[in-house]
């Protein structure tokens, strides 16, 4: 169970929509790369109306701040089937990269322990969905207006490791590589902050609105989003 969990949800029937092509979408995208089982009709660029107006909003603001930077979207919205897959996805690579054998059960406890700090339990219970298979939750970065090149943040999307934490480099020395990328994460928190987002506290990149996580950190007493599937979809 995460803290956000015991919020109750009334969804609020937005529908889920394509992210318009003046967002920067980073392709081709990261997990239907790796097979990730979306199907022939489910695009992970889609999120709810809502949200869309409010990355929209985003973008405004930051080129307003930043006229050499836009917003970069890296992944949106995640059917269950697909957040299950990438659980156990992510578990093999962080396996792979400790070492650690399959068989070990004590290691791999260790192993899916690390991983859930990342990743969401794939639940199907409608009391508890997945952030991203609500369709509020939205992974993104910064790039470069000019030719859309991403920004180094001091760690990779999806990162399994404390470096991911939004605040792992707020002690660094002024003018060293490190104070830059805190620079950039608060730079983008603030951006998204302002237009009504709510930061994972583990992710960097992890933004979401009207979901769980959202209404936990903004105080909510309620979310406004349920899981979305294929039904929730519009052209």
């Amino acid at each position: 169970m995460r803290p956000w969990s015991d919020r109750p949800i009334l969804d609020c029937d937005e529908p889920l929509q394509p992210l318009p092509l003046k967002l920067l979408r980073l392709e081709p995208h990261p997990y239907v790369s790796v097979g990730a089982p979306y199907g022939p009709d489910a695009d992970p660029f889609r999120l709810r109306s809502g949200v869309v107006r409010r990355l929209l909003k985003a973008e405004q603001s930051l080129q307003q701040r930043h006229p050499e930077l836009r917003l970069a979207i890296f992944d949106a919205w995640r059917p269950v089937a697909v957040q299950a897959f990438m659980v156990e996805f992510s578990v093999d690579q962080e396996a792979q990269r400790c070492g650690v054998d399959r068989d070990d059960a004590e290691a791999m406890h260790g192993v899916r322990e690390a991983v859930s700090r990342f990743w969401a339990e794939p639940s199907r219970n409608p009391a508890t969905p997945p952030p991203h298979s609500t369709g509020g939750a939205v992974d993104l970065t910064l790039a470069s207006a000019r030719d859309g090149t991403p920004l180094f943040m001091g760690g990779m999307i999806d990162a399994i490791n404390v470096i991911s934490e939004p605040d792992h480099f707020h002690k660094a020395a002024e003018g060293s590589d490190q104070a830059i990328w805190h620079g950039r994460r608060c730079l983008l928190r603030s951006v998204m902050g302002e237009a009504g987002f709510a930061q994972h506290p583990n992710e960097w990149w992890h933004f979401s609105h009207g979901d769980q996580l959202w209404a936990w950190k903004t105080g909510q007493s309620t979310a406004i989003y349920a899981e979305a599937d294929n039904s929730s979809l519009t052209a």
